[in-house]
């Protein structure tokens, strides 16, 4: 049989082909399924790199399909292919990667794809558009999903986001910030300025029950009043509210019906302060006339309200917190000066704080780790190991100070 050839005289392989009309070469190949294929090259030194590429991927089992598919075209099969996300996740997930990744690193091609594409991705998204790690985290979840599908389908062969974000966070010498309990005389102090500033004093209901119950600000503003039972002394934790801001001076708000997670669905006992809060926050609102005015996904007759009847939404809360304690630190340093004392000042926190602070009271007074995960709504117990041997350590000291001298060692 006698071999086809270029217009060079050069013998060509088996799929080869010279086009003298176009003067340009083609190859010609079959997938696994069955499905014909062709690449085309000006020159046979380019064609056959290529169709050495093409022969490698279909030897390690790469598909050959997938040479022109971009990062968009996968996330758009991850999104239909991910299952049991909950719904302001996945609309998260959507919202971050529409607006950072979809027009400009979303349209690669996912075999141009390196390890230093995606580094140089997310040190563009921190450094250029200032965004945070923690905001980061959230799109390197999608990316590293999508990513993992493609090598799960054999688009690619490694995921080239694996260890991507933390060699960025290295690169920035980056470190997640802690969350700090307020101290005791800190937590004394903010509760007291509350409770004597008339400005702020309708706000004591709400930071009480944070401080009495642990609760997330998804789940304190998501909470009704069929949620307490005052007549066994239980509050019931199954739902929170998710909020979004989309767009300027817009926000949404959604019902999480799973909360944060499964463990996040629990019972809380009602303290008494807890429960002299509600009933005062019951008759603030009857006083000021405040209603509520708004149903989320079926749902109404929310506990904590502004004065527009409308649930709270957690930026609010935490511009209220730091006006409060901006307020507090200036009287107290002030006061602390005339009386010649050392002035308590309340460090800057949000509502996650409140949470933590919970968490490091009933540490200090619970060592049932079970019971305190259980309260808590943590998953892993290990998050609530992390929480009681922080919480313990200056108690551990603290009852080391009062030990000293007392054991007779010399």
């Amino acid at each position: 049989m006698q071999k086809r050839k270029d217009h060079k005289g050069r013998v060509l392989k088996d799929g080869e082909s010279y086009r003298n009309s176009e003067n340009r070469y083609s190859y010609r190949w079959t997938d696994k399924q069955g499905k014909r294929h062709s690449i085309y090259s000006q020159t046979l030194e380019e064609l056959r790199k290529r169709e050495a590429e093409i022969t490698n991927d279909i030897y390690e089992g790469i598909r050959t399909d997938s040479r022109n598919i971009t990062v968009n075209e996968m996330f758009q099969a991850w999104k239909n292919d991910k299952k049991g996300l909950r719904s302001s996740t996945r609309g998260n997930y959507s919202y971050m990667y529409e607006q950072y990744v979809r027009d400009g690193f979303g349209k690669t091609k996912l075999k141009d794809v390196r390890k230093s594409d995606v580094r140089r991705f997310y040190n563009e998204l921190h450094d250029t558009r200032n965004l945070s790690f923690n905001t980061i985290e959230i799109i390197h979840n999608v990316i590293h999903q999508l990513f993992a599908l493609a090598v799960d389908d054999e688009y690619i062969r490694n995921n080239p986001s694996d260890m991507a974000l933390k060699d960025c966070k290295l690169a920035h010498n980056y470190q997640r910030p802690k969350r700090h309990a307020l101290t005791i005389p800190e937590q004394t102090a903010f509760i007291e300025y509350i409770k004597n500033d008339p400005k702020f004093r309708h706000w004591l209901p709400l930071f009480t029950f944070f401080l009495g119950t642990g609760c997330r600000v998804s789940e304190v503003i998501a909470l009704r009043w069929e949620d307490i039972d005052f007549d066994d002394g239980i509050i019931s934790i199954n739902h929170g509210i998710t909020y979004y801001q989309r767009e300027e001076n817009k926000c949404y708000f959604s019902i999480s019906e799973d909360t944060k997670t499964e463990a996040g669905k629990r019972i809380i006992p009602l303290l008494s302060e807890v429960r002299q809060a509600l009933i005062n926050e019951r008759e603030y609102q009857k006083e000021a006339e405040i209603t509520c005015q708004v149903n989320i996904d079926g749902y109404t007759d929310f506990v904590f309200l502004n004065r527009y009847g409308n649930v709270h939404n957690p930026q609010t809360i935490n511009r209220a917190i730091s006006r409060i304690v901006q307020a507090h630190n200036i009287e107290e340093i002030e006061l602390a000066e005339k009386n010649k004392r050392e002035p308590v000042i309340i460090p800057h926190f949000s509502c996650h704080n409140l949470r933590h602070t919970f968490a490091t009271r009933y540490c200090e007074n619970e060592n049932n780790i079970k019971v305190i995960q259980e309260i808590l709504g943590h998953k892993d117990i290990a998050t609530t190991m992390d929480v009681y041997a922080e919480a313990t350590k200056d108690a551990k000291k603290r009852s080391f100070t009062e030990l000293d001298g007392k054991i007779k060692i010399t």
